[in-house]
């Protein structure tokens, strides 16, 4: 489905009336979603709603030169839907055209509502519905849901995090956001300074590279970097050989694998690891370059993740002179670019804070039961997928040391395994309960990168143990949202009268 054929076939009026599940997101969470209920739960009514004017989440919203996924996409792509480009490491526009196949496929585009901003959702206890406000052309309506999913991902898409620099107001060049990239940036022939060293910056910088004066990545603290190849030689292999099926299956299957194994070997044996990187990195740079300032963090290998370079292209740019890395901490912007607490000064006619994300916890909705407000903090994350005290809501969060979607296809499927067994007993409400209200809690998310501790007062908790932790392996989840049974003891199941649904939307 083209992206013309696409708007010629989502509705043309505001969403009103009530279905069964309201899907928040139109991501690669909210579309994966869509396909299980079409396939799973074909009797659910459901909508899509996004705030945005396109589909895609994160990979519409960010334009920045380059944006690709960190991930292979045999297994950041759906398990339902073969990845069959030979780029196992994918541009977002070849991600979005996958998408877009998705939504053909499964007929989804009449269910996508898109400038549809969810601002609140308030549970009715007496109805077992979600009243939602939506807004939309400037005006506020409410529709109602049996289900509210939160398939909003964990960051705020209206900007980035952008701390303050001293000077900046001095500089005489162009300060941009990755988050707020301008479509007219011209760079050409310009000296660049990418602020940061994560996924963001190591991708804008081979991008940019060839057509900059130079560019320069400044960094307080070096990160983890891993060359990868952009075509997987086995998958593409496996495809000329076999079913496209069973060729994405088997392929897969081994890089989930090799992520588990890469992942398990950097908790059990950092110092091996980090002797791997670093000779990866030393035989990819020039003879000489010092990569222990530059390429050698001072934590262990996946205590935050990894950045990937595909066929070392970062690597390349540095080699060719036409990029730099600076290892250095920020005294202040000045007129013509950067002064460094070292005394250096770096000329810029452009900076780039690639500073990192600003979090969000389900795209800022408001939620309420019967009126009263939820602390979201207060809560703990039910199976990963669902929050104490919260009836009917769920939500898809990915891995953050491994493929997004793997989480999400488990979570999707859970879901619907769930609906089907509260129609199967005539439950009309679930809430997940803490029975102990001394357990040990943790951070929703355990990871130790700057953008996640800023906000962990804003999120749910996780717990230590039984069905309150979130896992954050694959095998794990499999076994538990996959093969594990719905009905759990922290489960309250109840029936209310039912209520008839309003026609205008019933055959969504």
């Amino acid at each position: 489905m083209t992206v013309t054929s696409f708007h010629q076939a989502r509705p043309k009026q505001p969403l009103s009336g009530h279905v069964n599940v309201l899907i928040v997101g139109a991501g690669i969470s909210g579309i994966g979603l869509g396909h299980h209920l079409v396939t799973k739960q074909p009797g659910k009514t459901f909508a899509i709603v996004d705030g945005r004017e396109a589909i895609g989440g994160t990979w519409d919203l960010f334009r920045y030169p380059g944006i690709r996924s960190d991930s292979d996409l045999h297994t950041f792509g759906y398990e339902f839907k073969p990845w069959t480009s030979d780029n196992a490491i994918a541009d977002a526009h070849e991600i979005i055209d996958y998408l877009h196949e998705v939504i053909s496929e499964d007929g989804l585009a009449r269910r996508i509502y898109l400038q549809h901003k969810v601002i609140g959702a308030d549970f009715d206890s007496g109805t077992a519905q979600w009243r939602v406000t939506v807004e939309t052309g400037g005006e506020q309506t409410v529709v109602t849901c049996d289900w509210l999913f939160s398939a909003a991902g964990y960051y705020d898409y209206a900007g980035g995090y952008r701390p303050e620099f001293e000077g900046e107001s001095e500089f005489a060049g162009v300060i941009v956001h990755p988050q707020q990239w301008p479509e007219d940036l011209d760079y050409r022939g310009k000296k660049v300074v990418v602020i940061g060293s994560g996924a963001t910056a190591v991708t804008l910088i081979p991008a940019m590279a060839d057509d900059t004066a130079h560019i320069t990545m400044l960094q307080r603290s070096p990160s983890y970097v891993m060359p990868l190849p952009r075509k997987d030689p086995i998958a593409n292999s496996l495809r000329k050989a076999l079913p496209e099926k069973l060729a994405y299956r088997i392929t897969r299957k081994l890089n989930v694998g090799r992520q588990r194994l890469i992942y398990g070997a950097s908790q059990k044996y950092p110092k091996q690891v980090r002797r791997i990187i670093r000779a990866l990195n030393v035989k990819a740079l020039p003879e000489g370059y010092d990569v222990d300032t530059h390429f050698n963090p001072t934590y262990n290998p996946w205590d935050q993740r990894m950045c990937a370079v595909p066929d070392s292209d970062l690597f390349k740019a540095i080699s060719a002179g036409k990029a730099s890395v600076v290892t250095d901490r920020i005294a202040r912007f000045t007129k013509t670019g950067i002064l460094l607490e070292s005394g250096k000064e770096i000329e810029a006619d452009i900076i780039v804070t690639a500073t990192g994300l600003k979090l969000q916890a389900f795209g800022g909705i408001q939620l309420t039961i019967d009126g009263q407000s939820v602390d979201l903090h207060d809560s703990l994350a039910y199976k990963s997928f669902m929050l104490s005290g919260l009836p009917n809501f769920a939500f898809a969060i990915g891995y953050t040391n491994s493929s997004w979607t793997l989480k999400v296809d488990l979570v999707c499927e859970h879901l619907c395994r769930m609906l089907a067994y509260m129609d199967q007993h005539g439950y009309t409400t679930v809430v997940p309960v803490v029975d102990d209200p001394t357990i040990p809690r943790r951070p929703l998310l355990d990871f130790p990168a700057g953008y996640i501790l800023r906000a962990l007062d804003d999120f749910p908790q996780q717990g230590t143990t039984g069905p309150w932790t979130v896992e954050m392996d694959y095998k794990s989840d499999h076994e538990r949202l996959r093969k594990g049974p719905v009905d759990n003891a922290a489960l309250r199941f109840s029936t209310v009268a039912p209520v008839t649904a309003k026609p205008d939307f019933a055959t969504a």
